[in-house]
């Protein structure tokens, strides 16, 4: 009883086991077999990781455990997606920390869409408010399971910040779920313009 409610009610029977996994084969990840195994991956989040798509994320210099962590949800049906979720389905853990390792090293795009001074000082403002630096780091690159977030696309962060909100997008400790519930949807617009244009 007390494991189907683990498996129902949360991803700590996911997450657990799999920070261990990841830790203890870290150093076994291949960036180069991630490239081959990645290819696939190019057709939505760009080359290297750089999505040309603002609803599609950019996945380059994304920390290795996030990656990771992601693709395994949308193994696990954790998160749902029409195209992660069939591409996610076939691949080992092995496979997942590969692509991960390999993305992890690409660089990042600098943003191309200009900044407003006034909606980036907002943004700005909301980020200092609700301490998002002291998860995603003063720069918002991301450590260990939580993303980079500088020069994220605006529509995908808009997005995921009114879906962790509703409730609509799965968050794998509650973190953000609890982070998001304070903002205004103007707070959500700002503190994305912010982070979007952020290099």
């Amino acid at each position: 009883m007390r494991l189907a409610q683990v498996l129902r009610d949360g991803m700590l029977a996911i997450a657990v086991p799999a920070a261990l996994l990841a830790t203890s084969s870290a150093c076994a990840a291949d960036a180069a077999s991630g490239e081959r195994k990645a290819v696939v991956c190019v057709a939505c989040h760009g080359v290297g990781g750089n999505s040309a798509s603002p609803g599609v994320p950019s996945l380059a210099a994304q920390p290795p455990l996030y990656v990771y962590y992601q693709l395994l949800q949308f193994r696990e049906k954790r998160r749902v997606d029409a195209q992660m979720s069939p591409f996610a389905a076939n691949l080992s853990d092995r496979d997942m920390q590969d692509i991960a390792a390999y993305l992890a090293v690409q660089p990042v795009h600098a943003p191309t869409q200009p900044a407003d001074a006034e909606k980036s000082a907002a943004g700005k403002s909301v980020a200092d408010h609700n301490h998002c630096g002291s998860c995603h780091l003063q720069a918002y690159s991301g450590q260990n399971h939580i993303p980079r977030v500088a020069s994220q696309h605006y529509d995908y962060l808009v997005k995921q910040l009114r879906g962790f909100k509703t409730g609509a997008r799965p968050d794998i400790d509650g973190t953000m779920a609890s982070a998001a519930q304070p903002l205004t949807d103007q707070d959500i617009e700002s503190v994305a313009h912010y982070l979007s244009r952020l290099k």
